[in-house]
């Protein structure tokens, strides 16, 4: 592990020795962290296994708020750590079928489910226009408006270093279901 995984982990240990977070967090444990620096802003993403997710997110509102006291100025997003097989071929023929949850589309719908967890997506439009430039709008429930708004300048661009896609040309819009967000970022 690197210095800054070092640091999520030490961080971590401290709130598990001095809160109320210390059953919850005895038997949970991360895969990586990594700092994504996005207009100025920085955000830490943290990589879990796929089978403690929902042990995180029960206490995810309490554990995001600590450790955005800690790392100041910085926005914190569970992920699950989820694993993509290739397309099989002929030349590369499997003994079993791949499951729906390891492609492509799947993995990346679920790491967007994960990327605005306290908010449930609604709905997705992508638009492929003729440059080939994608516009994806995602419509987020209205209820947790006040919860993710200050994010998703953010989580917007997170999204495209979750997905790999930085060398895209693309945007990322997330609405709330029903009228038009105030978020518009670009990658060239």
């Amino acid at each position: 592990p690197d210095a800054f995984e070092e640091s999520v982990s030490q961080t971590l240990f401290e709130l598990e020795a001095n809160s109320d977070l210390k059953a919850h967090l005895r038997e949970l444990h991360f895969v990586e962290a990594k700092e994504v620096e996005v207009n100025s802003r920085k955000a830490i993403l943290i990589y879990v296994p796929v089978p403690q997710l929902k042990q995180y997110q029960r206490i995810q509102a309490r554990l995001v708020r600590e450790l955005e006291k800690k790392f100041s100025g910085v926005h914190v997003v569970f992920l699950a750590k989820r694993h993509i097989l290739p397309k099989p071929t002929r030349k590369t023929r499997q003994k079993q079928k791949r499951p729906r949850s390891r492609t492509l589309t799947a993995v990346h719908d679920a790491l967007l489910e994960d990327l605005v967890f306290p908010a449930e997506i609604v709905g997705k439009r992508t638009r492929v226009r003729l440059d080939g430039s994608r516009l994806i709008k995602v419509h987020l429930e209205r209820s947790q408006q006040t919860n993710i708004e200050h994010k998703v300048g953010v989580l917007s661009s997170a999204a495209w270093d979750v997905f790999g896609l930085l060398g895209r040309q693309g945007r990322q819009y997330f609405e709330y279901a029903g009228w038009f967000s105030f978020t518009d970022f670009i990658l060239y």
